[in-house]
């Protein structure tokens, strides 16, 4: 699919929920984001812009590595920015700055751009095992569409995730995130729990042993303790934690599926 148009419909949906955040009557505070505990509206949108111009600066200088933690010039931070978030001080409840959304879109409309020019074979650092531009096309095409659903949630009028995109969440959620989840937190191993996951609005089927090296899909044979069927939008939400499995068709041992979230830890 074409990552990049995916990406830029969902980052001008997510610019356009949070221009609806409104202070609340009860403390003047602005929304909360219930589905990223601890995050304010404008906490979002300071993470998402700040991951955009990380991978920016990775691309566009073809680095091999992550950027400079002591250098953050490649923020391109306004001088002017006294009344944004503080994001060791989240959540943060005064009024989302005008000028905070402006940096997020000018951001967001250079990383569109970028991703676009490049072939997706180039290679180039990234967090996963694969290290080219198209890992990064498709994985902030993911991160858009979930923090543009994080974003709309948060005033209320939550729309899916692009079924396509969806589709390729889930996968990348097995074969890349669910490693990476396990090394950047610590976690219990899988004694051979076997589940599927099954799409209602399509035929995508994925199966997962949680073993000792954590979720490893399409793994092995034999029966599922536990099948979770859902729309791919739905499937994507719940293994990104934004939703509960209560309202989705569960069969079998339905604690396994809180367990999954033992082995492979959100963050």
């Amino acid at each position: 699919m074409d990552y990049v148009a995916q990406l830029r419909r969902d980052v001008e949906a997510f610019e356009a929920a949070a221009r609806r955040a409104t202070p609340r009557e009860d403390n003047g505070s602005l929304c909360l984001v219930p589905s990223c505990p601890g995050w304010s509206m404008a906490d979002l949108v300071f993470h998402l812009g700040f991951v955009h111009r990380h991978v920016i600066q990775v691309v566009g200088a073809g680095r091999r590595g992550w950027p400079q933690r002591a250098d953050r010039s490649w923020l391109r931070l306004p001088t002017a920015r006294a009344d944004w978030p503080d994001p060791q001080r989240a959540p943060n409840h005064g009024p989302l700055p005008p000028s905070l959304l402006d940096w997020f879109r000018e951001g967001a409309a250079r990383l569109a751009e970028l991703l676009a020019g490049r072939d997706p074979a180039e290679r180039v650092w990234t967090w996963g095992r694969e290290q080219s531009v198209g890992f990064w096309q498709r994985m902030q095409a993911i991160e858009a569409a979930v923090h543009r659903w994080d974003a709309e949630n948060a005033v209320g009028s939550a729309g899916p995730v692009e079924r396509r995109l969806a589709m390729d969440a889930v996968t990348h959620t097995f074969e890349v995130m669910a490693p990476a989840r396990r090394r950047w937190s610590p976690a219990p191993p899988g004694q051979g729990e076997r589940m599927r996951f099954r799409q209602s609005d399509g035929f995508g089927i994925w199966v997962v042993q949680l073993d000792t090296e954590g979720a490893l899909l399409n793994h092995g044979s034999g029966c599922c303790h536990a099948e979770l069927t859902a729309t791919a939008s739905d499937l994507a939400l719940f293994l990104w934690h934004r939703i509960p499995k209560d309202g989705l068709e569960v069969r079998g041992d339905a604690s396994l599926l809180d367990l999954y979230f033992k082995v492979v830890p959100p963050r």
